[in-house]
């Protein structure tokens, strides 16, 4: 005789029964306990060094810079292009780090003779010299920034240019108020000079005054011997 066959609905009832009680055991094992991380993470300021300037410009680019042992234009990077003005210096300079890693590219001072020239007639692209200080020594560069539009490119242009014509009038001005300077301290100079000439001429004049011997009156008995006479 064929043994017994299961019933479908008993067989699915017990396995549901099964899963119920996985499930009561497993809400039994969650105790909500918290386990405290091994190495305790504090919040640490950022700083950037732009923190106390302000930002005139801020675009996306590509850099590149002139190998002369090579003879050709290598990527110094993919990024972003900063203008900051200092706060107080009131001093701009160009900076742009990697987009992924952050690492500075170019950082240098815009100040005069800088100019921007076409890169190969490109209206996108252009080309200057720089004593730069991204690798943290002065180095003389020839970069070659790419810009995303001729708009771009020509926002970036006219904002550089007219930093450098700037520094070459604040120069300019700084040195005219350096001669005035100079030319203030040197007439005091003979001015104290001349003083100094008047008042010795006066005190060898005074000098040179005859001593004035005081006359006696006529008739005047001046000695003893004269009353006894």
């Amino acid at each position: 005789m064929a043994g017994a066959q299961e019933d479908p609905v008993l067989t699915r009832a017990v396995d549901d029964d099964s899963r119920e009680n996985e499930d009561d055991a497993g809400k039994e094992e969650d105790t909500g306990a918290q386990i405290a991380p091994i190495v305790k993470l504090e919040e640490i300021a950022v700083t950037t060094g732009e923190e106390e300037e302000d930002v005139l410009l801020d675009m996306k680019s590509k850099l590149y810079r002139f190998d002369k042992d090579g003879n050709q234009w290598k990527e110094r990077g993919v990024g972003t292009v900063k203008l900051l003005k200092h706060k107080e210096t009131t001093k701009v300079r160009l900076v742009m780090r990697q987009s992924k890693t952050l690492k500075i590219c170019a950082n240098h001072l815009i100040i005069p003779p800088m100019s921007l020239q076409e890169h190969a007639g490109s209206d996108k692209s252009w080309v200057w010299h720089a004593t730069d200080f991204s690798d943290g020594e002065l180095k003389e560069e020839l970069f070659c920034i790419r810009l995303g539009s001729v708009e771009n490119a020509k926002k970036f242009r006219d904002l550089f240019e007219e930093i450098a014509e700037s520094e070459v009038k604040n120069t300019e001005e700084s040195e005219e108020a350096a001669e005035s300077a100079a030319e203030l301290i040197k007439s005091l100079k003979v001015g104290d000079k001349k003083k100094e000439l008047k008042e010795e001429s006066k005190e060898e004049k005074e000098d040179e005054k005859p001593e004035v011997q005081e006359e006696k009156p006529t008739g005047q008995i001046s000695t003893e011997a004269e009353k006894e006479a």
